[in-house]
């Protein structure tokens, strides 16, 4: 396993395959765009919608637009890319069915990692504080986070399945490791603090 950087950008480089084309939506400082550049010479584009990242993955030399992804999106037309990728991002948006829908119109396939807030250490923190969990992973307060639609392994799956999209690989992170032995998805939903989803229209 990786010991420095974040576990769903490692993954995430192990799914895309070289010289893809890829868009990588809320790409924050460009991490994972320069990864994927540097690891699997992809070309592509990011959004992000604070300036201030915009002006640091422009400093790397990526290609970055500045603005909301809600508005960015619906001028790229019908499967220009070989991935669209949401990192961390599809909790943060207002609308993560209607963000999904064209992702998979704009991309042969999307990866969407995010927080499983039905791992283990969440369930106990709400069952016995009865608060919103703090966690090594989740480390900011429910009033100081972006996230505004939370949501389990079990709960994406169910929406995958009710959108008529494929799960083409799945995979469960704790920390810095990568659960990668065979997992179903009840225990993948209790021991995995984070999750990265390959999925393609049928």
């Amino acid at each position: 396993m990786m010991k420095n950087g974040r576990a769903d950008h490692y993954v995430i480089t192990k799914i895309v395959k070289k010289n893809s084309r890829i868009l990588d939506i809320g790409c924050a400082d460009g991490k994972l765009l320069h990864l994927l550049k540097r690891e699997k010479n992809a070309s592509g584009q990011g959004i992000e919608i604070e300036h201030d990242k915009v002006e640091v993955c422009l400093q790397k030399g990526l290609s970055v637009v500045e603005g909301d992804a809600n508005k960015e999106i619906i001028s790229f037309p019908n499967k220009c890319f070989d991935y669209v990728i949401l990192s961390q991002t599809l909790q943060t948006v207002e609308r993560p069915k209607w963000i999904m829908n064209e992702i998979l119109r704009i991309g042969k396939k999307a990866i969407i990692s995010f927080p499983n807030f039905g791992y283990w250490l969440c369930r106990t923190q709400i069952a016995f504080k009865g608060k919103m969990p703090v966690t090594s992973d989740l480390k900011l307060h429910w009033y100081d986070t972006q996230n505004i639609h939370l949501c389990t392994i079990s709960d994406f799956c169910e929406l995958v399945n009710e959108m008529n999209f494929v799960i083409e690989n799945k995979f469960g992170i704790n920390g810095k490791k990568v659960l990668s032995y065979p997992f179903n998805s009840f225990l993948m939903n209790l021991f995995a603090s984070h999750a990265v989803f390959l999925i393609k229209n049928k």
